[in-house]
């Protein structure tokens, strides 16, 4: 039989947002010492989500609950808005691809920074969009130029993620606000708040779920140690958030992910001592950076920016040369930003290894 594919799908270079440490370890065949690469949590989930996991276990048998009920409402008492102003899915990397189908088609232009999230673009081309971009300033995405980009190009999409990923940069809960205030007539904000929980108080915006142009994205992925358990939410008006139970996959929120959520929320001491660890663990990153010479980027999230002082085939290899000695690590994709490598907040036996890899593989570098 021969196969056809719609012509947008014909259009699409088969890729991956990501390469995976699992895949790098199978391409080299060298284990990694520390997985300090992934803006993971090594801390962990905590031990209730554990016992609430293996007590869920002995239930897998039957489907979750499609409506999400318990962990919605949840959610809500915790953030202080109606169960029906949030939507729980497959991770924010699944909740963009439901938003994204919502409003976007082909000839539909949508905003962004050059060298952000790639998983959002991802889906905006899969839908057929048009994706236009403006660069970073100062190592932070631009609120001013991002505005003038979607005003001038009439974009339906604004993507925005604060603090940032790949760089770690933040802008104050003011300055978001003002963004809101000011955003073009007919767009709507896709603002991605996945490391709020890391970052200083006053940098996210208070909720207002009553302006129906805004979207805002968080996980359980990264504060609170649950990446593999692929679950996230977003809050938004209550008919926006009403519109994407008519596209989402109604059980793709495991039984099993349910309970973890329910489990995690019920835990903010844990929250508050891991977000306490990545602290120390950024400060400590930093140390080690400055100690070999380069520059670590002011962070608000679990990871840091480290600024190697050269171009990107320059932190490439460091990169290279830090996975050949079974350090994971990862670095943005577009310059000037892949100056940089990015680590990600370790154990103390985890930093232990990258200070002393690090100059090794800086020496090495400098040498090729």
């Amino acid at each position: 039989m021969a196969l056809t594919f719609t012509p947008l799908v014909e259009t699409l270079p088969s890729s991956v947002p990501f390469v995976g440490p699992e895949a790098l370890e199978r391409r080299t065949g060298i284990r990694f010492r520390a997985r300090i690469g992934a803006n993971e949590s090594v801390f962990g989930p905590s031990p209730k989500v554990i016992d609430a996991i293996a007590q869920a276990a002995c239930e897998a048998w039957q489907y979750c609950d499609p409506e999400n009920h318990d962990l919605k409402a949840a959610l809500a008492a915790h953030l202080g808005v109606k169960p029906e102003n949030v939507m729980v899915g497959e991770g924010i990397d699944g909740l963009f691809g439901l938003a994204v189908r919502l409003f976007v088609e082909p000839g539909v232009t949508v905003t962004t920074s050059l060298g952000a999230y790639p998983t959002f673009n991802f889906h905006v081309h899969g839908c057929g969009g048009r994706l236009v971009t403006t660069p970073y300033v100062d190592d932070r995405e631009d609120i001013a130029s991002l505005l003038d980009l979607a005003r001038r190009e009439k974009s339906r999409l604004l993507y925005f993620a604060n603090p940032d990923n790949p760089m770690g940069s933040w802008w104050s809960g003011d300055q978001v606000q003002e963004m809101i205030d000011n955003l073009p007539a007919d767009a709507l904000l896709m603002l991605d708040e996945a490391y709020g929980e890391f970052a200083p108080d006053g940098t996210l915006p208070p909720l207002d779920v009553s302006n129906p142009s805004v979207l805002r994205f968080r996980t359980f992925s990264k504060a609170y140690g649950m990446a593999g358990m692929r679950l996230g939410y977003c809050i938004g008006h209550a008919e926006l958030i009403k519109a994407f139970d008519k596209i989402r996959n109604h059980f793709g929120v495991t039984r099993l992910g349910q309970a973890a959520g329910l489990a995690a929320l019920a835990d903010q001491d844990h929250l508050a001592d891991v977000v306490a660890k990545v602290a120390a663990a950024r400060e400590e990153i930093a140390r080690v950076a400055t100690s070999t010479g380069l520059k670590p980027l002011p962070s608000a999230t679990n990871f840091v920016a480290i600024d190697c002082g050269r171009d990107g085939a320059y932190a490439k290899r460091v990169l290279d040369a830090l996975v050949a000695r079974g350090v994971f690590i990862r670095m943005p994709g577009v310059a000037p930003l892949n100056r940089c490598i990015r680590v990600t907040a370790g154990t103390p036996a985890d930093l232990a290894i990258l200070a002393e890899e690090l100059p090794v593989a800086l020496a090495s570098s400098s040498l090729a």
